[in-house]
């Protein structure tokens, strides 16, 4: 792709993705589990505090350290994943740093350095600070991890719906106008919300799933139990939340990111009434033919829900493929004008910016205001002047569409699991019981278990602590079941991401700037070394984790 200064090979732009989808997808496997653990051990240590017992001191201990192996890892990639805007990303990070920049800064200098600060008290400070204080610096270093993930979801939320901005002619630059539209715009509320709460539910899961393990090596079972039972708790509440940001999450990207949403659905041709696809026989490796196909064969599908997902509506109108390429007109009363228009478009805004430089060059002062108002006019497609073609603006449906199922389904299936989980560490009520049913007994035992964990251990549980830690056996299938829940549960978390960054393609940020205009004038080897470095550095890296996460949890919690 040709631009003023230079001509930048095809293969670049791709082995620049392939380079950044490595880094991102590698550090996305730390910061779930940073941010769920946080949780975790935030609820362990609070018990701790509140009845005196070493036994959760030990406990909150254990996953403490789990934690901290975890947080390494995920800080080393983080830095890494930065510093790729700068190298490969040079166009785009010039454009766009003074917006993009400042939600990346805040995160440094506020949320690194508070919960770089206070997981060092954590770790080393049991015996130099009093309960409180330590207690407090647990829950302060999962706030400065999770205040991090807030900036940096800023930061990548505003690539998908750009607000808070305008484009400075003389200076070339996109520049900040607000900051509060930046940091609260609704497309980074809901993305943080959704990734917070999903990261909390692999953490559960990772819970249980560690826990279980125990229990089929018939170790260490009253801290099992309990550990397994406090995921469990902290995993439904929260899944059920996910279900609902999720859906609230999913109206957003239908207002801001149709296209999106046409490519997660498969919805190659629109209109009210729509279904919301369970199966389809979509091919994994190749992009369907969108523009000839009525829809996607063998499709099963749930009447009317897609419309309500994406408008709120049963009844609302959801563009497909082909409704976004051609414009269509929506229920507001608004046209969303064809690609060919937006091409147009953007091939005015360029023309503009063009003949606003040379006659600011040449001194023609009186042209300037009316070139700039012709620019911003059209400013909104000028990514478009470099498409040439709708192939370019498709995402790659696949991707979207099977990520999608797999995020869903995985949350269902974690939903089910921590239900069946919590039902299983219930025992069967007794003889004197007048007939209450397990069931019933699980609601009555759910129900103190969650005011034991969020009154902070002071209600006294209905089940003594013999029951509690001999209890019933468990199920070797379900135990096994939850600790192969575990890597699904990281497939279900990267599935999440794949979903969101390969459904806003082409752009590195919407209808702005594509990929291709964004890249660094590098050689592509330069990038082709890199990137086997880095894949061979992370591998290692991910390989050292485990190793070391296994030996903590072999060596156990030291009751």
């Amino acid at each position: 792709m040709e631009n003023e200064l230079f001509t930048i090979d095809s293969s670049m732009v791709d082995w620049s993705r392939a380079q950044f989808a490595l880094t991102a997808i590698y550090h996305w496997l730390f910061v779930p589990l940073t941010l769920g653990l946080a949780v975790i051990m935030g609820i362990m240590e609070t018990i701790y505090y509140r009845t005196g017992r070493d036994f959760w001191k030990q406990t909150a201990q254990f996953w403490q350290r789990l934690f901290g192996i975890n947080f390494a890892m995920g800080v080393a990639t983080g830095i890494i994943l930065e510093f790729e805007f700068g190298t490969n990303w040079s166009n785009y990070s010039f454009l766009v740093g003074d917006v993009f920049g400042a939600p990346l800064a805040i995160e440094g200098i506020v949320a690194f350095f508070m919960e770089s600060t206070f997981v060092a008290v954590m770790f080393f400070g049991w015996k130099k600070v009093s309960r409180g204080f330590h207690l407090a610096s647990t829950w302060l270093t999962g706030l400065g991890a999770t205040i991090s993930a807030w900036w940096i979801l800023v930061a990548n939320s505003w690539m998908q719906y750009p607000v808070g901005q305008e484009f400075n002619l003389d200076t070339m630059r996109n520049e900040m106008v607000s900051f509060v539209d930046v940091a609260l715009s609704p497309v980074a509320i809901d993305k943080f919300c959704h990734t917070v709460i999903s990261a909390w539910v692999l953490g559960a899961v990772f819970t249980v799933g560690v826990s279980a393990w125990y229990l089929l090596k018939k170790r260490d079972v009253e801290f099992a139990r309990k550990s397994m039972c406090i995921g469990a708790i902290v995993g439904l509440v929260a899944s059920v939340l996910a279900a609902a940001t999720g859906h609230h999450s999913a109206y957003t990207v239908g207002q801001t990111q149709p296209m999106k949403l046409a490519a997660m659905e498969a919805l190659y041709n629109g209109g009210k009434d729509q279904s919301l696809t369970v199966f389809a026989a979509v091919n994994p490796f190749q992009q369907p033919d969108w523009q000839n196909e009525e829809e996607a064969p063998a499709r099963l599908a749930v009447p009317y829900a897609l419309s309500f997902l994406a408008t709120n509506d049963f009844h609302g109108y959801v563009p497909g493929i082909n409704d976004i390429i051609n414009g269509y007109e929506k229920e507001n009363g608004e046209t969303e004008i064809p690609l060919s228009e937006k091409i147009t478009r953007g091939n005015a805004a360029i023309t503009a910016m063009r003949a606003y430089r040379e006659a600011k060059r040449d001194g023609r002062e009186q042209e300037l205001e009316i070139l700039s108002s012709e620019f911003q006019e059209n400013m909104p497609w000028m990514g478009y002047a470099y498409v040439d073609e709708p192939e370019q603006v498709v995402p790659f449906i696949p991707v979207c569409f099977w990520a999608f199922r797999i995020m869903v389904g995985g949350g269902c299936l974690f939903i089910l699991l921590f239900m069946v989980v919590l039902y299983s560490l219930t025992p069967n009520p007794s003889p004197s019981g007048e007939g209450s049913s397990r069931f019933r007994h699980l609601i009555k035992t759910f129900w103190f278990k969650t005011k034991y964990i969020f009154t902070l251990g002071k209600v006294t549980t209905p089940l003594s602590t013999r029951r509690e830690a001999g209890g019933e056996a468990i199920p070797r299938w379900l135990l096994h079941a939850a600790l192969w829940c575990i890597p699904v549960a990281y497939i279900v978390s990267e599935s999440g991401w794949l979903v969101a960054e390969f459904g806003r393609q082409p752009w590195t940020i919407q209808d702005m700037l594509p990929t291709w205009v964004g890249v660094s004038a590098l050689p592509t080897s330069s990038v082709m070394i890199t990137f086997f470095l880095f894949l061979v550095l992370f591998t290692t890296m991910l390989a050292v984790e485990i190793s070391i996460m296994c030996k903590q949890i072999k060596r156990g919690p030291n009751l």
